[in-house]
This record gives structure tokens, C-alpha cells and sequence, in this order.
């Protein structure tokens, strides 16, 4: 059985879609506003694959002969949330965006949520994560409570340190949380527990054991279908939080650097089937916290890091390098944007060809379904044959 690769730079956005002013995102451009800021990228795999010829970026020149396709994909459902961006790869389109709550969360649902875990609760407001748990850890060791926060985006965030409140313990409160926070009024996309350590403000930080409890996707994905046909898949990252653990096998990492060796580990030890890896640190490290810095370095090391995957393929396997949306480091902003994401297909000792503008990150699904010549329904258009050999 052939092998696919997809790769999620997670928030690696290509520049704003045309519908960005809706979500206050005109001017986003997470690739190429890093690139101008840093004073160019330089990224000579992303490069050769034709990353330059989608969009310009500032250091990487378009290419003559890219050695894979090349393109950009329109985001079709309404959001910018990791867990919609995810699904609609997987063929689910979001036709109403999940909810988001820029005044906290209804005090009658803070209060049951309380009553229902046990915790008092501190917060529940619109919060960096980072400044959040500074400002409010020493209560929230001093009560045993819990800190809830939330973003521009659709997330119930809990965080708590780990000396009073184990991690096994914030993520009973966090399925609680799940179980309660139901569509379409509460339904929001990610329930995720952000323990902390450290001795005082100032010092308190974030540790590795953030988990994400995803809302359940409301039909089939790509994921289901593959399990059905008895092809294995795995996810490296948070892959499996994004799915509710639905039909993945998982293999969770604490960063880029830990995914990209765990997805060599997995290329190299598959005897087929479909990989599908998500690098966070671009969103949550950098995007987030408007890193520019990080975010150029992160995408430098994924670059030096490429020949290895590439070499690590046999002939006949697929790779795609993409992203779920964009996070802007260089704008006021640190959220994430309405953006194109960019579309690199590699597939060993093809040449590559222009992939367009995809209607809808669905086209992944499509192809995926022609890839391993299985049946499905999902929107969009498979870009397989584009992408192939003439012999395949």
C-alpha cells in the first residue's frame, strides 16, 4: 500500500482571502509579512517546491521548474479555527462558523460548570494565556480553582497549576466542560487544558501537557472512510484531538521538533496508509504571540528538516505541505487570519505542475480518495491526475 503525507504548518497562511475584512483580517499575510519583517526567508526546499510561485515571499523567488505542484486553497467554511480547517481537509465543510464569546461565557453556564466540577472559577474573560495565569495563578493555587479564558477564537480554555490541581484532574474538568458545552449556542470548537508551573507571577509557565477536547465532527470525514476500507491512519500532533479521537491512531508531541521526528519514524516504519502531522509551534508559540522571529526560524528549520521526509519516501507515495489558517505575527492581531493556505504536493521523480486556486481545502479529501481508489462524497475537486506522473 502507497503512503500519503499531509503536513499542516499549523496558522502558515499565504495572504488574506477576499472575505478577510469580515473577520478583520485585511492585511494579513502570515508567510509573506514574516518574510518582510525578518528581511527575507530563506527556504531553499520550500523554494525549489514552488512556495515562491504561489504567492510572493520575500527571499524566495518563484522557480522555473518546480520539483513539486503548486498552488492555494480557499477556506469554504465560515471561521478560521484550527478544528474547522482540519475537518474541511477531511472533506467536512463548517457551513456556520462555531461560536466565539468576547464577553466570557453566560455566568448561568460558568456557575453550572462550577457546580458540576467541583471548582471555583476565576476569569472567564478574553485572555492571553501567557498573561492570564501572572495575573491570576497565585489565586487560583490559593483556592484550588480553575482560571477559564477564552480568545477571538472558539475555545473554552482552562488552565491550572499542576501542584493543586493534578493533570489528570483538569482533564476530568475539561470533559465535564466538553459535555456541557453543546451546539449550536455553546458548541464551541475546542475545550483545551492549559496546565502551569512555577513559584510566583513572573514565573509561571505553560508545561508540554496542554490537551485539546475537540467538539465531534457531525459527519463522515476522510478519516471514517479509511477506517472503513481498513487503511491505517495516524496522527502525529494534535491531530486526534482535532477529530475527538475518532478512527486515528495517535502519537502526540510537545513541538515541531518532536514531530518532525516522530513523522520520519512514521514515514519510515508504514508499510502504507495515510499520515497526517500538524506542527503547532507556528501557532501557538509564535503566531500567537505575535513571534515573527520564531515563526521565520520555525519555517527555516522545516526546511532544513524537508530533504529527510523526501528522501524517507518511496516512488508512488504523496506529500502535501499545507496549513489550516493563517496567525499573522506582524499584525496587532493574535488571533488567527481569514487566509489562503498554500499547496505543495511532492510526489517522487514527478515534475510538478500549477495547481491554481483551489475552491476549498475539500480538494485534500478528494484526492485522497483517488489516491487510495476508494469511494466518497466530499465538496471539491480531486487534483491527482495534476499531480502524477504521465506513466501513474
Amino acid at each position: 500500500m502507497k503512503k500519503a503525507v499531509v503536513l499542516v504548518l499549523d496558522g502558515a497562511g499565504i495572504g488574506e482571502m477576499p472575505d478577510a475584512g469580515d473577520y478583520g483580517d485585511c492585511g494579513s499575510d502570515t508567510i509573506g509579512n514574516t518574510a518582510a519583517a525578518v528581511g527575507g526567508l530563506n527556504l531553499p526546499v520550500l523554494q525549489s517546491m514552488g512556495l515562491g510561485n504561489i504567492h510572493p515571499v520575500t527571499g524566495v523567488d518563484p522557480v522555473a521548474t518546480p520539483i513539486a505542484s503548486w498552488g492555494k486553497m480557499s477556506e469554504l467554511s465560515m471561521g478560521k479555527d484550527s478544528t474547522t480547517g482540519h475537518w474541511e481537509m477531511m472533506g467536512l465543510v463548517s457551513p456556520v462558523a462555531m461560536p466565539v464569546f468576547p464577553e466570557g461565557f453566560p455566568s448561568s453556564f460558568v456557575a453550572a460548570f462550577s457546580n458540576a466540577c467541583g471548582h471555583t472559577i476565576l476569569g472567564n474573560e478574553v485572555a492571553s494565556g501567557t498573561e492570564i495565569i501572572q495575573r491570576l495563578g497565585e489565586e487560583q493555587i490559593r483556592t484550588q480553582g480553575l482560571i477559564v479564558y477564552t480568545s477571538a477564537d472558539s475555545v473554552f480554555q482552562i488552565a491550572a497549576h499542576e501542584s493543586v490541581v493534578p493533570v489528570d484532574e483538569l482533564y476530568r474538568c475539561c470533559r465535564i466542560a466538553r459535555e456541557m458545552l453543546v451546539p449550536p449556542d455553546l458548541g464551541v470548537s475546542r475545550v483545551i487544558a492549559r496546565p502551569f508551573t512555577g513559584s510566583s507571577p513572573g514565573k509561571y509557565a505553560r508545561t508540554s501537557r496542554r490537551k485539546d477536547f475537540s467538539v465531534p465532527p457531525p459527519r463522515t470525514t476522510l478519516l471514517d472512510r479509511l477506517a472503513e476500507e481498513k487503511i491505517p491512519v495516524t496522527g502525529v500532533g494534535k491531530i486526534d484531538d482535532l477529530f475527538n479521537h475518532r478512527n486515528i491512531t495517535t502519537a502526540h508531541t510537545a513541538n515541531n521538533t518532536e514531530g518532525m521526528k516522530l513523522v520520519i519514524e512514521k514515514v519510515r516504519s508504514s508499510s502504507g496508509g495515510f499520515i497526517f502531522a500538524n506542527f503547532c509551534d507556528f501557532d501557538s508559540k509564535w503566531g500567537h504571540r505575535n513571534n515573527f522571529r520564531g515563526f521565520a526560524g520555525g519555517l527555516e528549520a522545516v526546511d532544513n528538516w524537508m530533504p529527510l521526509l523526501m528522501q524517507s519516501l518511496d516512488g508512488g507515495d504523496l506529500l502535501i505541505v499545507t496549513a489550516d489558517h493563517g496567525n499573522d505575527p506582524t499584525t496587532p492581531s493574535t488571533d488567527h487570519s481569514r487566509e489562503y493556505v498554500p499547496l505543495l504536493v511532492y510526489t517522487p521523480e514527478c515534475s510538478g505542475s500549477a495547481l491554481g486556486v483551489r475552491s476549498t481545502f475539500s480538494d485534500i479529501a478528494c484526492t485522497l480518495l483517488d489516491f487510495f481508489q476508494i469511494s466518497g462524497n466530499f465538496p471539491g475537486s480531486s487534483f491527482l491526475k495534476e499531480v502524477l506522473c504521465d506513466d501513474e
